[in-house]
């Protein structure tokens, strides 16, 4: 028992201090991640929904920007507000704002297993979504997926919390869902996977009490807690159209997104898959269980599985309070329904994992329970067997931490230890699919440039030909190139090290590599003749 106390004591502090720590280190580390795909449209959206406001809505272009008016622009607002104030560039201040916002997930996802699992659970849960690297590395440069898996966090708490209270929540429950479903919901319209995890856990409460205590009054509490909750949704509505103003247009406007993005909007193309050339909407159903195996670290995975079982075990126990129990469900739904959907309905699936980041949390937060469940064991039999069961937790979590510093600025693209690492997943899986290392590449292009005193010839910039995003390449060179398609006009090529791009005989200038995994590469076409880059033709 006192070891217990013991160490819920100090699992509080040391959230906090974990917390702190990753926000230390986000603040020295946000400059050193790149830009992708995305990054200068979305930046361009976080500008025209702000000159909408600014305009008292005469300025209506964000409500037809390309397709970025069917996605909420929380993100893109809050970082174009945030650069009008802070010492830093636009694309800087893009991460920093990601960063606070994922720390943000950090703090909810502790809470979320505090709730849950207690203090002990809270900071396991804290641990493991902060080192993983499918979470933190996204956090700095997903302007989409990212945020919106806090979002979903930030609901997913006030669904917990609002069983634990069930059938009256108080009014700070109800704004918490309320403000997650509003930021969720104006992020993504996926958001809608909530409302059967919650109809679940609402249906499985009515169902106990029923047979308890008999129906009618179970439909009783059961409409109480609806009343109650009600202005959460008005609170949620609010919000989501603030931050995703198309949404409320039409009442319909939503479900159109919805029918947007449930049929493939573009023009097909391929990505590797376990080293064959795939299209997206051909993926394999065993695409996203597949790459949650490879990609997550062993011990998130471990734990988190054994929290998923166990919390439907814990469920279906009667010396369990049925309030505890609906909440069981809720996480342990919301870890696993989403991806159970996915395979079932078989969308489009590319890009990794970074459309299924909102379902690490929850799974984090069962990892804790879990823990907190082994803890109490080892606790009874004694300092030592506690002991050793800390030593093999903190040596698994060596695995995922070390990947993260070899890999830094990249670590959305590691591979745990049962895929190999990026060595080997480099032949069969996408890694820099963002394309973020034209950052460094393009920084090493100035730097060599500047070393021997190399000036573009007279009347024009230096021009670079471009296999990747072509925006970001832009943006990371400056003013002082110009990037083409046209590799024959080039004077020097950058090309990510990925599948699309040919490697090419051009002498080399630079390279951008991880654990001897080449991310980009930069290339010298002056005085030779230029060499088709792309090892196929472009989407």
């Amino acid at each position: 028992m006192f070891c217990m106390r013991s160490v819920m004591v100090c699992a509080d502090r040391i959230a906090v201090l974990i917390l702190a720590a990753v926000a230390v280190i986000a603040g020295i580390t946000f400059r050193d991640y790149g830009l992708g795909w995305d990054d200068y449209t979305h930046s361009q959206y976080g500008d025209l929904l702000l000159k909408l406001y600014d305009s008292g809505f005469a300025d209506t272009r964000a409500l037809s920007f390309v397709n970025l008016y069917k996605y909420g622009g929380g993100f893109d607002m809050a970082a174009a507000l945030a650069a009008k104030v802070l010492p830093f560039g636009l694309f800087e201040t893009r991460r920093l704002v990601g960063a606070a916002i994922g720390i943000v997930g950090l703090f909810v996802t502790w809470r979320i297993g505090r709730r849950i699992g207690g203090p002990p659970a809270g900071l396991i849960a804290l641990i493991l979504l902060a080192t993983c690297p499918l979470y933190y590395g996204h956090m700095f440069m997903n302007a989409k997926d990212a945020p919106f898996a806090t979002a979903m966090a930030v609901l997913l708490l006030g669904v917990v919390r609002a069983f634990d209270e069930y059938p009256q929540p108080n009014a700070r429950t109800v704004a918490l869902a309320g403000v997650g479903l509003g930021l969720a919901f104006g992020s993504r319209v996926l958001a809608g996977v909530a409302a059967p995890i919650g109809l679940s856990a609402l249906l499985f409460v009515l169902i106990a009490e029923g047979r308890a205590g008999g129906w009618k009054p179970a439909a009783q509490r059961c409409g109480q807690f609806f009343w109650t909750m009600l202005p959460a949704l008005g609170l949620g509505y609010l919000i989501m159209g603030l931050l995703w103003p198309w949404s409320v247009l039409s009442p319909l406007n939503p479900l159109h997104a919805a029918e947007y993005f449930d049929t493939f909007f573009e023009k097909p193309w391929q990505e590797l898959y376990e080293g064959q050339l795939i299209d997206v909407p051909d993926m394999p159903a065993s695409y996203l269980p597949h790459l949650f195996m490879l990609k997550l670290p062993e011990i998130m995975l471990a734990l988190g599985l054994i929290g998923t079982v166990g919390a439907f075990v814990a469920a279906a126990r009667r010396g369990v309070s049925v309030n505890r129990r609906a909440s069981l469900i809720a996480v342990a739904l919301a870890a696993i329904l989403p991806v159970a959907l996915a395979i079932m309905v078989r969308p489009a699936l590319y890009n990794g994992l970074r459309h299924f980041i909102f379902v690490v949390p929850p799974f984090a937060a069962l990892g804790g329970l879990a823990m907190a469940w082994l803890t109490e064991s080892a606790c009874r039999h004694g300092k030592a067997a506690l002991g050793a069961l800390v030593t093999v937790f903190i040596a698994a979590l060596a695995l995922p931490v070390s990947g993260m510093a070899w890999l830094h600025p990249y670590e959305y693209t590691y591979f745990n230890v049962l895929a190999g690492g990026v060595r080997v997943a480099q032949h069969e899986y996408m890694l820099d699919y963002w394309g973020l290392a034209f950052k460094q590449a393009a920084e090493e292009l100035r730097a060599r440039l500047a070393a021997a005193s190399e000036q573009p010839p007279q009347g024009r910039r230096w021009v670079v030909a471009i296999c990747g995003p072509q925006p970001a390449a832009e943006v990371e060179l400056g003013p002082q190139f110009e990037t083409t398609f046209d590799q024959k006009k080039a004077d020097f090529a950058m090309a990510l090290g990925t599948f699309y791009c040919r490697h090419l005989q051009a002498p080399i200038m630079a390279t951008i590599e991880r654990e001897g995994v080449v991310y980009a590469t930069v290339y010298d076409f002056r005085g030779r003749a230029s060499e088709r880059m792309l090892t196929q033709p472009p989407p």
